[in-house]
């Protein structure tokens, strides 16, 4: 089977390499043997050492033994960057159970969708999130919320006055006293440590259930492994073979709620003793200056936060020379960005490509000592095989011929949770198909052209059309609704919603906005609204989001022209 990438390699870089048997949590045990006083957390001004990071992720996996977690639970987390997320999360793993990333911009039924459709038992979430989650806890399985707050990881005297600038932004306080359901997580880390680890199997045992989806259902939990996460942090680090272990310091904006900032900041940094600088939220002007004082090296991100921190009006008064290499996913990286952001600080960014499905990479561009091909997502990592195969025949396809991109390795989970149908749709024969239509050319570079799947990626959010729209469809007024993602400058693409209101309607834009806001999540929003009296569909009434789609991108490509 050829493999032309392989030619392309740098030496540096293994073709195959020997996955450990160790379990993801295993990495923070070595960590913390080995680099005991070296930073693994800056948040804020609070510093946090391997061995102090190691010592609280086991009181907290105590905790959950305490309170009845046993091997193979699931457990949420719903909280952005903070150090609670990562003692959390190691925590979990520590105790044998499944993670269940949450997105802390859930609102209360997509919250309650994804704990019932996980069986998670205990979630770990914000003090200003518990009202939310507590009012879903009946209606699922969980039995106990563990609670935060941001404050508790703050040097003084920022901790003294979060709580102030919480009220003013969020208008609320909440407080959560300790009951047999209710848990605050500044106690649990007054408990004694785990006293003994439960025993992994890498291969068979889950890790964690990340959900992803597409337009035909509502989202799906993506098993992966112990050994699916390790292997695609594995292939993270040799591809990056410049950087030095225990010595890099990587800036942790994209959020550990998504496998991407999962995988290549927070698993990479902990197997590798790198120094995390976590911030919760992208703001461009609080990124220059973080950049600016802690100096990171790696900077994975997406493109909307290059472009972001590019066009602040303060650029140039701050210092990025410091950033080493950037791996850019979740969307298309336009190439001006790329080469301004590298002219700004001097170090690499280049394209990659993944999906949830995959832990989540499973291509990049090269780094270093190989020339950039322009308009690709790169070749594949290694222990990765891909190919081009035919939507109509099934077969393998040569070089330049555009079919679906289907990829192997390691990293490819094990299936959607209780979903064994889609499962079989999605992994055939060891190959996990993507869904993209692309094609590979004479020299093994991949290029994606196009998605099979109406998904929405805006500002590196997945997006899934049908929760919008089932939203819209709950309106008294609306008789149909689409949602599609037409093409943005800044977010790569943005939610618009086309309307046909029942006879006699008049409802307006404001309005339908505010009645979304109520049920979905803000990145989900429509920022567009267009009311038709009608909707193209096909002769069996199916409407064609995909006609809607074309126009948009007819309109945009041509006012792009009379931009030129």
């Amino acid at each position: 089977m050829s493999r032309p990438w392989l030619d392309q390699y740098p030496s540096e870089i293994p073709a195959a390499l020997e996955i450990s048997r160790k379990p993801v949590q295993a990495y923070l045990t070595d960590s913390a043997k080995n680099f005991p006083n070296k930073t693994a957390i800056h948040f804020m001004g609070k510093e946090i050492t391997y061995v102090k990071l190691h010592e609280m992720a086991l009181k907290f996996a105590g905790y959950l033994k305490k309170i009845g977690i046993q091997k193979g639970d699931r457990v949420a987390i719903m909280l952005p960057n903070t150090p609670q997320s990562v003692i959390g999360y190691y925590g979990i793993l520590y105790a044998g159970g499944v993670v269940v990333q949450t997105n802390p911009l859930y609102m209360e039924r997509e919250i309650e969708y994804q704990m019932k459709d996980s069986g998670a038992k205990a979630i770990l979430t914000l003090d200003i999130l518990f009202p939310r989650v507590s009012k879903v806890m009946k209606e699922t399985e969980l039995q106990h919320i563990i609670v935060t707050a941001i404050k508790e990881y703050l040097p003084f005297p920022k901790n003294l006055i979060y709580p102030f600038m919480q009220k003013k932004q969020y208008g609320i306080v909440v407080k959560v006293e300790q009951t047999d359901q209710f848990h605050l997580f500044d106690t649990i880390m007054k408990e004694p440590p785990l006293n003994k680890e439960e025993e992994i199997n890498v291969e068979e045992d889950l890790a964690l259930l990340q959900y992803t989806g597409g337009t035909t259902g509502f989202p799906k939990g993506v098993m992966l492994s112990h050994e699916n996460l390790v292997a695609n942090a594995a292939m993270c680090d040799v591809w990056m073979y410049k950087c030095k272990k225990g010595e890099e310091t990587v800036l942790g904006i994209l959020p550990f709620f998504h496998v991407y900032g999962m995988t290549t900041v927070m698993i990479l940094s902990v197997m590798q003793a790198y120094k995390m600088v976590l911030l919760p939220k992208f703001d461009a002007e609080t990124t220059l200056k973080t950049i600016h004082k802690q100096k990171p090296t790696l900077f994975p991100g997406a493109p909307t936060i290059y472009i972001g921190l590019l066009n602040h009006p303060n650029l140039k008064k701050y210092d990025l020379s410091s950033i080493d290499s950037c791996i850019s996913g979740s969307a298309p990286l336009p190439v001006e960005v790329q080469q301004k952001f590298e002219e700004v600080t001097g170090g690499k960014l280049v394209e990659g490509y993944g999906l949830t499905e995959s832990s989540p990479v499973t291509h990049s561009n090269f780094l270093w000592d190989k020339e950039r091909v322009k308009g690709s997502i790169g070749v594949p990592w290694p222990n990765t095989d891909a190919a081009i195969f035919s939507l109509e025949t099934g077969e393998r396809l040569p070089p330049n011929e555009i079919g679906e991109i289907a990829v192997k390795g390691p990293q490819v989970m094990k299936g959607y949770w209780n979903r064994p149908e889609d499962t079989e749709q999605t992994l055939r024969d060891g190959w996990l198909l993507t869904g993209d239509m692309g094609y590979m050319d004479e020299k093994g570079y991949f290029y994606v052209v196009d998605r099979k799947k109406d998904m929405i990626i805006a500002g590196g959010f997945n997006i899934y059309p049908r929760e919008i729209e089932e939203v819209l469809y709950e309106h008294p007024d609306v008789q149909e609704a689409v949602a599609a993602g037409v093409p943005d400058p800044y977010r790569g693409e943005t939610v618009k919603a086309y309307i046909v209101l029942k006879e006699g309607a008049s409802v307006t834009e404001e309005d339908l906005n505010e009645f979304v806001r109520k049920h979905l999540a803000a990145y989900k929003v429509p920022r567009i609204y267009e009311f038709r009296k009608e909707l193209p569909k096909t002769a069996v009434g199916k409407i064609l989001r995909r006609t809607l789609v074309e126009e948009e991108r007819k309109k945009f490509d041509d006012e792009q022209k009379l931009n030129e």
